[in-house]
Parts: C-alpha cells; sequence; structure tokens
C-alpha cells in the first residue's frame, strides 16, 4: 500500500472515530449546538436571508374565500366571564416566588418548553421538565418554534393538577400587573435583538419567550427569567432579570402583546377578572387592531412594520382577510427600508399570520413563494407551518404532487401535527414513519 493511500485511510479513520465521538450524547450536549452554530455561519455568509425581499403583488381580483373553520383549531375551554370587582390600585412592586428556573443551552430553540416548565414549576411539583414538554409540543426536536397554542393545549390536556391555560393578544402593562397582582406568573412572547449574530458580530432579531414574575414601579422595570441567558455553567444569569418598562413594551410589540396565563380551574374568574376587556377573545382581537393601528401613525423603522404587522394580525383572527393581507402587504413592504442587521427575517418562523391572509384572499402563487422564501432562509428548515401552507396553496394551483410532497416534509418535522394529518386523510395519503 502505498503512503498516500494510507494516509488517506488514516485520515478517513480519523474522521470516522471523530464523529462518532461527537454523536455520544455527553460529548453532543456540549459542543453539538456550537457545530450546528457553526453551519448555520457558513450558510448565512454564503446566503444572508436578511436580504432577502418579499414583494407582495397588491391583491387579487377574486373574491376572498370564507373559511368554514379554523385550520388550526386548540383546545380552548369555553370561557363564561364573571364580573368581580376590579381593583383600582395595585402595588408598587410585585415579585412572585416559587418558580424554578429552567435554562434551554444545550438545546438552541427550546425556549418555549424551558419556560413553560418553569411556568407550571408555580403550580406544580415536581413540574413536567422541559424535555417531557418538549416532546409533546415539538416532537421534531429541533423544531424552530413552539406557537403558544400549542403551550396552551399542553396545558389543557397533560398537566397532573387539570391546569389550564388562557393565550390572548393585546396585553399592556396594567393587564400585565394586575396579573401578577393576583398571583399569576405570566409567559410571553416577544422579539428580542440581544443576542449576537455569530456571522456578522452585529445583534440580530428573532422570537424569544420570558416568564414574567413581577414588576416595579419605583424603578420602571419588569421582573423576567430569561432561559436562554441562563447558560448551563452559570443558571443565576437568567434568574430575576430586570428589563425597562419601554424596552419590554418594545419587545412585546413584535408579537402583538400576547401572553399565556397558567390557572387552576377555581381561579379562573381571578384570571378574566384581572384582564378586563381581554377575558372574551373576539374584544381582545378587537384592542390589540385599535392599538396597532395608532401604532403605524407613530412608530417607524422596525416598529412600524411590527404595528402592520400585528395589525394584519389581529385582523385576521377577526376573520378580516382582506384587511389583514393589505395590512401585511405594508409590513412588507417596509421591510426593506429596515437596516440589514434589524431586519426580522425570522418572522415567519414564529408567525404564520401572512399565510392566513393570502391563502384566504387567493393569493396562492405569492403564498409559495413567502413559504418558500422561509423555508430556504435556513439551512435547517424545520417549519412545519410553511411547509403545510405552502402545501394548501399548491393544491389550488394543481400541483399535487408538490403538495403531497410538503405535506410529507411537514408530517415528518412535526409528527400528528393535526391541520397535516387532516389535510393528509382528506388526501387520502398514508402518514409516514416519523424518523426524527
Amino acid at each position: 500500500m502505498s503512503r498516500k493511500l494510507r494516509n488517506t485511510f488514516i485520515v478517513l479513520g480519523g474522521i470516522l472515530v471523530l464523529a462518532v465521538i461527537i454523536s455520544l450524547p455527553p460529548v453532543w450536549i456540549h459542543i453539538g449546538w456550537r457545530l450546528d452554530n457553526a453551519i448555520l455561519v457558513v450558510s448565512r455568509w454564503i446566503n444572508p436571508p436578511e436580504n432577502v425581499i418579499f414583494v407582495p403583488s397588491g391583491g387579487s381580483t377574486v373574491t376572498p374565500a370564507v373559511p368554514t373553520e379554523t385550520p388550526f383549531p386548540t383546545s380552548t375551554p369555553e370561557i363564561q366571564p364573571t364580573p368581580t370587582i376590579t381593583p383600582t390600585s395595585l402595588p408598587p412592586f410585585v415579585q412572585l416566588t416559587g418558580v424554578k428556573f429552567v435554562h434551554q443551552h444545550e438545546k438552541w430553540n427550546y425556549c418555549a418548553p424551558s419556560n413553560l416548565s418553569m411556568v407550571l414549576s408555580y403550580w406544580e411539583s415536581p413540574p413536567p421538565s422541559r424535555d417531557t414538554i418538549a416532546h409533546v409540543v415539538k416532537p421534531w426536536d429541533e423544531d424552530k418554534n413552539v406557537m403558544p397554542y400549542e403551550l396552551q393545549d399542553y396545558v389543557n390536556n397533560y398537566t397532573d393538577n387539570k391546569l389550564q391555560a388562557l393565550v390572548r393578544v393585546g396585553g399592556n402593562l396594567q393587564s400585565l400587573k394586575n396579573l401578577l397582582a393576583n398571583g399569576f406568573v405570566v409567559l410571553v412572547e416577544k422579539g428580542v435583538t440581544t443576542f449576537r449574530d455569530t456571522t456578522t458580530g452585529k445583534l440580530a432579531w428573532m422570537g424569544h419567550y420570558n416568564t414574567v414574575l413581577g414588576y416595579d414601579d419605583s424603578t420602571q422595570q419588569v421582573i423576567v427569567d430569561d432561559s436562554f441567558i441562563g447558560q448551563v455553567d452559570n443558571p443565576g444569569l437568567g434568574i430575576n432579570l430586570r428589563i425597562p418598562y419601554s424596552e419590554f413594551i418594545d419587545q412585546w410589540r413584535d408579537f402583538d402583546y400576547i401572553f399565556l396565563v397558567v390557572y387552576p380551574p377555581e381561579k379562573q374568574n381571578d384570571v378574566l377578572n384581572a384582564i378586563g376587556i381581554l377575558a372574551d377573545e373576539t374584544s381582545a382581537f378587537q384592542e390589540a387592531a385599535r392599538v396597532a393601528e395608532e401604532e403605524t401613525k407613530t412608530q417607524s423603522g422596525l416598529e412600524l412594520y411590527m404595528a402592520w404587522f400585528n395589525l394584519g394580525t389581529s385582523r385576521y383572527k377577526l376573520q378580516d382577510y382582506q384587511g389583514a393581507a393589505d395590512a401585511y402587504d405594508q409590513a412588507f413592504l417596509i421591510y426593506p427600508t429596515i437596516p440589514d442587521e434589524q431586519r426580522p427575517w425570522r418572522m415567519l418562523w414564529y408567525q404564520t399570520g401572512p399565510y392566513f391572509a393570502y391563502y384566504y384572499t387567493v393569493r396562492y402563487n405569492e403564498l409559495v413563494t413567502l413559504a418558500t422564501q422561509t423555508i430556504d432562509s435556513t439551512p435547517k428548515p424545520y417549519l412545519e407551518e410553511s411547509f403545510y401552507w405552502r402545501a394548501m396553496a399548491e393544491l389550488e394551483l394543481g400541483e399535487q404532487s408538490k403538495a403531497v410532497e410538503d405535506l410529507n416534509t411537514a408530517y415528518k418535522y412535526h409528527p400528528g401535527f393535526p391541520p397535516v394529518v387532516d389535510l393528509m386523510q382528506q388526501l387520502g395519503i398514508p402518514t409516514p414513519t416519523p424518523t426524527p
């Protein structure tokens, strides 16, 4: 055997041994996510996703379709608000205790199950672990995002003490303080630019969950636990963080001021009383739409994009699909004016309202374009919602083979995902064996 061939075998053998070592769980826990990050760095350097621009056409001449049912049903219990007397004043300081901190590292996209475990630890001992929750809400381990309604479904269906969860948009500091002052930990989803992009070294926008524990009027700060900042070796970094009210509102705006609150059934009326007009879901959407419309007149840059996007989200929830599509169009037209490092190119990972709006206004080609851009934004496109909605549009365009392929991919990334299962059954497509 020649020396060159022998050296080749040695190198290949070394690579094989290294691959086996890296794949071992104790090793992967510490370096696996770093390798994943390196792959993302190279991908982003070759094709920066923030530079991909979606240009809306501005509408359709076809009469919008009217859905007969919600494509993504949830297990939200029927709520009958019972009016009670709302306190006229709140304590200037509240900090709830009893929450068990959970970090999300070595898991990059694990803030949802990590934070829900924290919230549930306030009510249950021991609480379900982040991995127990993740097994249900994100069966494919690297799913990019868990929606609030999926966390709500987990609470309503899987908690030992039959806890319930309520999700609403249109929150504000008053409703948040009311809940905290009445003893309810609150989970919020928000946009953050506090994490540096490893490719550019600049701050980059992404969605994130926080567990809100309290507030302090004397310092004008919200008190939260942050599962990302709390590292494996030093989880205390993420405990009892203080965020100025103004900064918190700016971050919360990015997700239409959405919040989730968990409570025992006997405390439902306390929750409804604390959130006032938001107790009724339709009223909450209307209030969120009102706030978003006002903010389209006062904000600029990234915040203006978010205001228009929120207006689209609230309108589609109210089944005003044409109004929603118009608002989303405005948001997408503003997007190119935002500085590159601030562009929320991950937005459709977390919020899929434009898919609803464009589908029900018969803008199928644009839906396909938008979903494809979202899928192509990452070398690991574990985005079952985007594949599902692209399949929905492809079916309307007569491209059934492409739709079937996308449905199979969506099911692979989220086995048992109800909308995908329902559509596959309607089409007579057998559900594949999941192989995450």
